[in-house]
């Protein structure tokens, strides 16, 4: 079951660094301005974008194989068709605890894969508000 419980997802958001797919260059989209917002509450963004040189003034990587740095979260702004894919590359990844799907995101089997895999799944929740929310 993905987590719900207000304390667990504290828990998740004490977490430091977090790998967003999908991470948007413009300003105004959510997979920019949410990113920006966790940057600016002292969060480590790592932008996740095949088509973007630089995030945030950040080099983006090409996809979760290619970060360097340790990750503690995988927040996903794919569609839920791409979902399955991401979850393959985190489990493939020795860190990454955490998998976290934005709002109307969401692969029912992708989070049993994960959470089998003793990770914890974070689904359909947009993590500005739950950080707005809880901290």
């Amino acid at each position: 079951m993905p987590v719900t419980d207000d304390d667990e997802l504290r828990e998740i958001l004490d977490l430091e660094t977090v790998a967003v797919v999908g991470c948007s260059s413009t300003p105004g989209k959510d997979a920019h301005e949410i990113p920006r917002y966790l940057r600016e509450h002292g969060y480590e963004v790592v932008p996740v974008n095949p088509y973007a040189d630089e995030i945030f003034g950040r080099e983006a990587a090409d996809s979760l194989a290619d970060v360097d740095e340790a990750i503690d979260i995988v927040d996903v702004f794919r569609p839920s068709d791409e979902v399955s894919g991401i979850v393959d590359a985190a489990l493939d990844r020795d860190d990454a605890p955490v998998i976290w799907t934005q709002l109307g995101i969401r692969d029912p089997e992708a989070t049993d894969r994960a959470e089998d895999a003793g990770r914890q799944v974070v689904e359909d929740k947009c993590m500005k508000v739950e950080h707005q929310r809880l901290c």
